[in-house]
């Protein structure tokens, strides 16, 4: 059986250094065996989650959609003072749409984890945010997750990574996803 990993991250900014790192680690799924999704940028400019209203537009149906059918997750989010982007925060908060599934939020999922930012302290803190909001969704973390400092390692536009040991730890984070995920399923 085939693992289906979503990969939901990114900024505004196309083809964005944390949009990069999260190429990355898909592409560490893909190695293990994985089917894997983007949604990234462009596509997770949705409106403000609201649960009064249950009509979603595309963009927002097809991320519901992809998480409702992903056995992992992996969530990349940039630090924007301290703690994840809006962007990414909002299309979270489009799991509660899951709410009433038989797998509820992300419930069973193994999901992976990668903050960057400018700077230690955001990278750090938003990685712990993340793991924080995933285990409010009932998501399994995957024990490897990273916090990159943009303002030492740089991702290029040919997917190439300026230090290999985050390259590395990034592939890691997606393979990770696709271990646990088979264990599930």
């Amino acid at each position: 059986m085939t693992v289906n990993v979503v990969g939901i991250g990114g900024s505004l900014r196309t083809d964005s250094q944390s949009e990069r790192a999260l190429r990355i680690a898909l592409a560490g799924a893909a190695l293990a065996g994985a089917k894997t999704t983007l949604v990234s940028g462009a596509d997770l400019v949705l409106p403000f989650y609201d649960p009064a209203e249950p009509e979603r537009g595309p963009l927002a149906h097809r991320l519901v959609e992809e998480l409702r059918a992903a056995d992992g997750v992996v969530l990349v989010s940039p630090g924007y003072h301290g703690t994840v982007s809006g962007l990414v925060k909002n299309a979270l908060d489009y799991v509660e749409d899951l709410r009433d599934d038989r797998r509820p939020y992300l419930d069973g999922r193994a999901v992976g984890c990668v903050a960057t930012a400018r700077g230690w302290q955001a990278a750090v803190t938003t990685l712990t945010s993340l793991r924080s909001i995933v285990h409010a969704l009932r998501g399994w973390p995957t024990p490897l997750g990273a916090a990159v400092n943009s303002a030492d390692v740089l991702f290029d536009p040919d997917g190439d990574c300026s230090d290999e040991k985050v390259a590395a730890s990034l592939r890691t984070i997606g393979s990770q996803v696709v271990e646990f995920a088979t264990a599930r399923v």
